[in-house]
This record gives structure tokens, C-alpha cells and sequence, in this order.
């Protein structure tokens, strides 16, 4: 498969410890890539790397062919990346759907003029961006709570959400950052058919997970770190099997994904 996104001998450096040191990666395209390792590994430096929100001491990222080295998050965001957080990040006194409608900002097409005078333009792109936030929350189980305010939905709850308003950007690549922390088993079953779902609509997915079951049962291809260096990569089966990354992540054996 093609390869939407590359990096190429990533390297960033706080003080003296090395974060991430020299990770190459190719994520194909229409697939759900996953990146594992243990506490430490520079997962979430790499995911900062990808996004935007840090920019590496030296290496290469490009993303459909076009070159992001410098690039800032909201301007890769425009290009179609967009990604979630491990500390949710939510208007919290905001109801749901203002929350997904914050995410369509980057596709408004409305004259300045009419954001105070509006006109038959601000209404439609209005219009629209209801309807479309609308069918998202339904798409993560959240439709009939439009109109309830973000602060007051369960932990799960509102990590759907978040996912929700990532989705409103319209991304072609979508990332997300330990999106099973905090998730009873039922959620984390509803999580994992989403992203299925969410591969299915065309989005490519990289997803850095401590939740080995989801990994394994949800991932195309799995990218393993360990202290900021590359460990492992393959599809689940074989990084299950692999003695490196048993050795040095997961401290035991699998048996039917699941960590024993």
C-alpha cells in the first residue's frame, strides 16, 4: 500500500535525554498503524513530532508527498491532520454540539461581513455544519445529548466526544493518543468498532495505546519503541511473538491477546 505519511530519522532532545532518536516510520494509507512501547518509550513525543505541536532537532516528515518540516499543528491541520489528546481537551461549558462545531472551523467559506451581518452564505455553511456535527455525534453514541453541556458527560463520554470533533476537521489522517485510558470494557469494545469504522470511511489512523487487546485486535501494523529508539515493527502476530518486544515491553507471554 502507498504510504500517506513518512518520517525519516526523527530526532528530538530535551536537555540532555533523548526523546526520540532516529525513528523512521511509513504509515500506508487506509490503515490503522499503531505505535506501542513502554512508559518512557517517546510514543507521545513521536505523536508531537507528527502533529506539529513539537518540531524535531532534525529528520524528515512528509504527508501525501508534500514536505511538513517547520510546518505549525494548525497549519497541518488544514492539511488534513488532526489528532486527540491523552488529557482530554474540551469546552467544557459548551454543549456537544458546539464542541463538534468548533472543529468545522477550518472549512468555513463564509464572508467575514457575515459573521455580523449574516446572510443566505452564514446560513447554509450553518445549516450544513449542524447536520454534519449532528451525524457525528450519533457516529460515537452521543446524538441524543446534543444540546447537554461537555463538562457534565462521563469520562468516556467525553473522550467520544473529543473524537468527534477531531472528525469534524474532515482529516485524512487521524491521530490519536491513548484513546483507551480511562475506558470500562464495554467502551473499549464501542472504541475499537469506531476506529474500524473510521478506516472504513478512507482515514488513515495512528494510534499510540497502552490497551495491548485493543492493539492487537484493531491494527493493521504495529511500530514499537523503546527508549526512544526503534524496537520492533510488523503485524500483530508477529510482534506478540517477538522476544525483543516481550523482553523488553510486555514482561510475559500472549495468549489470545491478552497479556499473561
Amino acid at each position: 500500500m502507498n504510504a500517506l505519511f513518512e518520517a525519516r530519522e526523527l530526532r528530538k532532545s530535551f536537555g540532555g535525554v533523548k526523546a526520540v532518536a532516529g525513528i523512521s516510520i511509513e504509515v500506508p494509507e487506509k490503515s490503522i498503524f499503531a505505535v506501542i512501547g513502554p512508559n518512557g518509550a517517546g510514543k507521545s513525543t513521536l505523536m508531537n513530532l507528527l502533529s506539529g505541536t513539537y518540531q524535531p532537532d532534525s529528520g524528515e516528515l512528509r504527508f501525501a508527498g508534500r514536505d511538513l518540516t517547520g510546518l505549525p499543528a494548525h497549519r497541518r491541520a488544514r492539511l488534513g491532520l488532526a489528532r486527540t489528546f491523552q488529557k482530554i481537551r474540551l469546552f467544557k461549558q459548551l454543549s456537544l454540539l458546539d464542541n463538534v462545531l468548533a472543529g468545522f472551523h477550518i472549512h468555513h467559506q463564509v464572508p467575514a461581513w457575515q459573521y455580523l451581518l449574516p446572510g443566505a452564505t452564514f446560513w447554509r455553511d450553518w445549516t450544513r455544519c449542524r447536520e454534519e456535527g449532528l451525524a457525528l455525534l450519533d457516529f460515537v453514541g452521543l446524538g441524543d445529548l446534543a444540546a447537554q453541556r461537555a463538562g457534565s458527560l462521563a469520562y468516556g463520554q467525553q473522550r467520544m466526544l473529543e473524537i468527534a470533533r477531531a472528525l469534524a476537521t474532515r482529516p485524512k489522517l487521524f491521530m490519536l493518543d491513548e484513546p483507551a485510558a480511562g475506558l470500562n470494557a464495554a467502551e473499549v469494545a464501542f472504541l475499537l468498532q469506531r476506529l474500524r469504522d473510521i478506516r472504513e470511511r478512507g482515514i488513515t489512523v495512528v494510534v499510540v495505546e497502552h490497551h495491548l487487546d485493543l492493539v492487537m485486535k484493531v491494527a493493521d501494523h504495529v511500530f514499537v519503541m523503546d527508549h526512544g529508539e526503534f524496537l520492533f515493527e510488523g503485524p500483530p502476530k508477529a510482534v506478540q511473538s517477538n522476544p525483543s518486544v516481550i523482553e523488553a515491553y510486555l514482561g510475559g507471554e500472549f495468549e489470545s491477546g491478552a497479556l499473561v
